[in-house]
């Protein structure tokens, strides 16, 4: 299995997620990263924006997806961005964390990392 990843760190999005009324109604922020896995020698060689996984299209996509969205846990938004984020053909492997900052009063943020493979 190959060891390249290509990185989509600290994508900001705004959404309602939780499970108490007021996280209901009143959009928060969540902070995404993503670590695609794939094979990046043919890209590398080529230099040739065809032969690699198109990061900021699956940006694009994760970013449509949960701001449209309203789930109750951060567990069930990541399995869904994994889900996305394996369906150009170049992904073998993801690794999602979905961070939401204030959730704990003593603690910068909560989160989940989750990996998923094809």
């Amino acid at each position: 299995m190959t060891t390249d990843r290509i990185h989509i760190s600290g994508l900001r999005v705004q959404c309602i997620i939780g499970i108490n009324d007021w996280e209901r109604v009143t959009k928060q922020e969540v902070l995404i990263d993503i670590a695609l896995h794939a094979d990046l020698t043919r890209p590398g060689e080529s230099d040739d924006i065809k032969d690699t996984v198109n990061y900021r299209d699956i940006s694009k996509e994760v970013q449509a997806h949960v701001k449209a969205s309203s789930y109750g846990l951060i567990e069930a938004m990541a399995r869904n961005i994994a889900t996305i984020c394996l369906k150009p053909d170049g992904v073998l492997r993801v690794d999602v964390s979905v961070q939401k900052p204030g959730a704990l009063r003593e603690a910068d943020s909560v989160g989940v990392e989750i990996s998923r493979e094809k």
